[in-house]
């Protein structure tokens, strides 16, 4: 099994089952969160749905215009397209088993997302800079959206930041080669 830590949000995944695994259908991993962890912020996922399996600990989850409040045994599932975000809402250790269909890019997003934030490449709430948030949403579109601005809005806007960023060298950690989870 294969762990990434993100010493930002205070995530820790342990990939279970990955989408080379899986033929693209599934990643399943064990989410295990600091108090107070976190994902970065609110986002859509616009074709996957993730389903949250709290095993330990108690989750507060924001899922559209509705906070959802679950501990070991209750399962949130939240729908393509849905905004939504998490939270440890405990004092100890939350673990959480999620299950995201289809699998995508999410690992790579994952690991992505926890590489910037080990080499200090992100806000103190664990979202991106924003040279590496154009170069992130460009990679991830099929995987991640920002909540409540178009789509074409976003990737006009994020383009010449994108490219900026490339012209930096900033892009190494999206032409990197991915070893998937055995």
């Amino acid at each position: 099994m294969r762990t990434i830590t993100n010493p930002v949000t205070g995530e820790q995944v342990v990939f279970e089952r990955t989408g080379a695994e899986t033929g693209g259908r599934l990643l399943s991993f064990e989410l295990r969160l600091t108090p107070g962890g976190h994902v970065p912020g609110s986002h859509v996922h616009r074709e996957q749905e993730e389903r949250f399996t709290v095993l330990q600990g108690r989750m507060r989850f924001r899922r559209g215009l509705r906070i959802v409040a679950a501990g070991p045994g209750e399962t949130v599932t939240v729908p393509p397209g849905t905004l939504h975000r998490f939270v440890n809402a405990g004092d100890g250790l939350a673990r959480v088993r999620v299950e995201v269909q289809p699998a995508l890019r999410m690992q790579e997003l994952l690991e992505v997302t926890a590489e910037l934030a080990r080499g200090g490449r992100t806000l103190p709430n664990g979202m991106p800079l924003p040279l590496d948030f154009a170069l992130f949403l460009r990679r991830f579109e099929r995987e991640v959206a920002v909540p409540f601005v178009p789509s074409a809005l976003v990737r006009a806007i994020m383009a010449p930041l994108a490219r900026l960023a490339v012209r930096r060298g900033l892009d190494a950690p999206y032409r990197r080669e991915r070893r998937d989870a055995a």
